[in-house]
């Protein structure tokens, strides 16, 4: 499915307020794709369905799969699981910081993997985009809830895929380093120290996305060197973790 197949498709974009996920829904209004757009606040995502011929469908992300149906007449072809946090914190982050991670990161995909594959089953046809996260992958200084959390939207999409790939259902997880987005600016000094530098505009991550879909691949890599990254973390684990803890303890010099 590319710029040029999409036309007709019904596409939901959760977290499509700002940032990734208004790229996203942008680049699927292109193609000619029916789209709901879905953020928790009503008045961030009206502008943006007007914009591109949409719909606007309120409301928490885990639990608007019927709503974004009935939308698009009852057919869901394509869903972005966009919607995230960014959480930062360590270990002694509050249990509610943990909790919320989990919930949106995580186990919104969940949720929504439970509406929509009865249907796509059935169909032998759908696809689910996660927005993950480099961290995903590798990890992130500053950010357990964060780190952990990415890791288990992208062990999720894994498993999406190997389970039901031979029926029809296609999965691709999105794992951008830095994007100029709210949420960069939300990960603080250790976001603008790891990610500042190499930091792409949404529209990249949007055009990676429909490239890693052309190409039927699973993993998306708007930052390509994150192929480079996460190889060396699995031949030698012990020297990329001193790796990152050298960037962990200059993260604490610049804090101190």
């Amino acid at each position: 499915m590319t710029m040029g197949t999409v036309q007709g498709a019904g596409v939901v974009v959760t977290g499509a307020g700002g940032g990734i996920g208004a790229a996203l829904a942008r680049r699927f209004a292109a193609g000619g794709a029916r789209v709901v757009v879905n953020d928790l606040d009503l008045a961030r995502i009206e502008p943006l369905a007007k914009e591109i011929g949409g719909f606007a469908v309120a409301g928490d992300a885990s639990g608007i799969v019927d709503a974004a149906q009935e939308a698009l007449d009852g057919t869901v072809d394509v869903y972005c699981a966009n919607a995230g946090l960014a959480s930062p914190g360590d270990v002694f982050a509050d249990e509610e910081v943990w909790a919320a991670a989990w919930d949106v990161n995580v186990m919104a995909h969940v949720r929504a993997a439970r509406a929509l594959l009865p249907d796509w089953l059935e169909r032998g046809s759908g696809r689910f985009v996660t927005t993950a996260s480099a961290a995903g992958l590798l990890t992130m200084i500053g950010a357990a809830p964060y780190s952990v959390t990415k890791h288990g939207a992208v062990a999720f999409a894994e498993w999406l895929s190997l389970t039901y790939r031979h029926r029809g259902i296609k999965v691709h997880a999105i794992c951008p380093q830095g994007v100029r987005t709210d949420m960069l600016t939300a990960a603080g000094s250790a976001g603008e120290l790891v990610l500042g530098p190499g930091a792409v505009e949404p529209d990249a991550v949007a055009d990676a996305l429909f490239e890693a879909m052309d190409a039927n691949r699973f993993l998306v890599l708007p930052h390509p060197e994150v192929a480079h990254y996460y190889q060396a973390r699995a031949a030698d684990p012990d020297r990329w973790m001193r790796g990152m803890n050298r960037l962990q303890q200059k993260w604490e010099a610049s804090e101190a």
